[in-house]
């Protein structure tokens, strides 16, 4: 973070005023029926909050993608079929069994197998050809979205939340204060506040692993030079292996993340794939920070834009790409 600042001092100022403003917006209570311009603050919360559980729902689908894409520099298009596939698996397996906590699990296991497959049939015997790889995953994602519509049809399937993060809970954030002083706290969903715990929480695991442990740093000597490091002894094929499986698996549950609060439905592949790579260039590929950034800031973007421009909210989107690439092409956090 400090070289950021240090590289990148106006940049540090406006993300610096930008979270001071977000601040006093979140924590400046607000008297009841006061019209301000953004709107009223209960409604501009709970947008805000929104955002961010929609970011940490982005970030669990660009984790895997900035792993597979950005340090493997494999062109998998067919990562948001795994998304989809991972939500449709997990709801049937949810309404069978009941267990929302199995269907992780279960469907990490199942589309990582799948990511297996992919690395050992298709990307271990295109390694460098971008094209190719593009081509032949494009093909495999419309195959996989085909089977999946005639299985699972064009309907959409919401995955039941489990009874212990039913429920609103109250947060320590004053929304307005009535007439008699009485202060009105904001209340949010459990189960969205569950996924963004457990989303940092995988984020900061994820960092560790590739900055402190030996397994991350064989990744990174690979991407680096996989010609020295295959010389060494190290059997490379099953490091990247390893990591593709986990990163398939990681578009998996975020399939069930995404159909507990949301639903998952026919279509849903190719806007995952879509947001996943924003949230990349955004952040910078290879970064598992920069893609929390990113993600954070495309959530943000959609949830709020819908709110108070509902018109341009798709173009707020991809105008925070535009004005990264114009202005630092490797993405906020890349090198």
């Amino acid at each position: 973070m400090s070289r950021f600042i240090q590289r990148n001092p106006v940049w540090s100022v406006i993300i610096a005023v930008a979270v001071a403003a977000l601040v006093w917006l979140v924590v400046a209570p607000w008297p009841e029926g006061l019209e301000a311009a953004i709107g009223r603050k209960r409604i501009f919360l709970n947008a805000l909050f929104n955002g961010i559980t929609l970011g940490a729902l982005y970030f669990l689908v660009a984790s895997g993608f900035t792993l597979i894409f950005g340090l493997m520099k494999n062109v998998n298009l067919a990562h948001g079929s795994l998304y989809l596939l991972g939500g449709y698996i997990g709801y049937e397996f949810a309404e069978a069994t009941g267990s929302w906590l199995g269907a992780f699990v279960v469907v990490f296991i199942i589309v990582a197998l799948i990511g297996i497959v992919l690395q050992y049939v298709v990307f271990r015997r295109m390694e460098g050809e971008d094209l190719r790889q593009t081509l032949v995953t494009i093909g495999i994602s419309i195959v996989l979205a085909d089977l999946m519509l005639w299985r699972w049809g064009s309907h959409s399937y919401q995955i039941l939340t489990p009874d212990f993060l039913s429920g609103p809970v109250t947060l320590p954030l004053i929304t307005a204060i009535r007439g008699e002083g009485e202060l009105v706290y904001l209340t949010f969903p459990a189960v969205r506040i569950a996924i963004l715990v457990a989303s940092i929480a995988l984020g900061v695991l994820m960092w560790l692993a590739l900055n402190r442990t030996r397994v991350g740093m064989l990744i990174r000597a690979g991407v680096d030079d996989r010609e020295m490091l295959a010389a060494s002894g190290v059997r490379i094929q099953y490091v990247f292996i390893l990591v593709f499986a986990f990163g398939a698996g990681l578009a998996g549950i975020a399939g069930i993340v995404g159909g507990t609060f949301q639903s998952v439905s026919a279509g849903e592949d190719m806007r995952f794939l879509l947001a996943s790579l924003v949230v990349v260039i955004v952040g910078g590929m290879g970064s598992i920070f920069g893609a929390a950034l990113g993600a954070v800031l495309i959530g943000l973007a959609e949830q709020l834009g819908s709110v108070y421009a509902p018109t341009y909210s798709v173009v707020l989107t991809f105008l925070i790409m535009a004005l990264v690439l114009a202005f630092r092409p490797q993405g906020l956090l890349g090198r």
